[in-house]
């Protein structure tokens, strides 16, 4: 696993943990069942506090992307079809709400797109 912390990055570092295990997760850099190094280990190899990382792995495992077996350590869960049904609600959910609020379907999908664009960080 290799990650870089970036100080001069407007992301905090907390969120920059996250942002880059989430992504090799995904990308399968991080294979299903990989065990993660414990929140200490990783703090001291990126020189960060202890509960910087220990916020990043809750924010993952609340995502669904890893999951802590207690003493036995943190691996990475297998989240693909657990995000996707979670994604799959939220996009129910928010379909119905901007129904509810009168938007036309193409401006509610405008607002995703938007939103997509911002998260994800794309420009176009």
């Amino acid at each position: 696993m290799s990650l870089k912390i970036h100080v001069d990055d407007g992301a905090p570092p907390y969120e920059q943990v996250r942002a880059q295990i989430s992504e090799q997760a995904r990308a399968g850099v991080l294979p299903v069942g990989y065990r993660l190094p414990t929140v200490r280990g990783l703090a001291e190899s990126l020189g960060l506090a202890v509960n910087t990382v220990a916020k990043a792995y809750r924010a993952l495992e609340a995502d669904g992307v890893i999951e802590t077996r207690g003493r036995n350590g943190t691996y990475v869960a297998a989240a693909g079809p657990a995000a996707s049904k979670e994604a799959a609600s939220a996009a129910q959910a928010y379909a119905e709400r901007a129904r509810r609020l009168g938007l036309p379907e193409d401006e509610a999908l405008a607002a995703v797109r938007d939103a997509l664009r911002a998260a994800y960080g794309e420009q176009g």
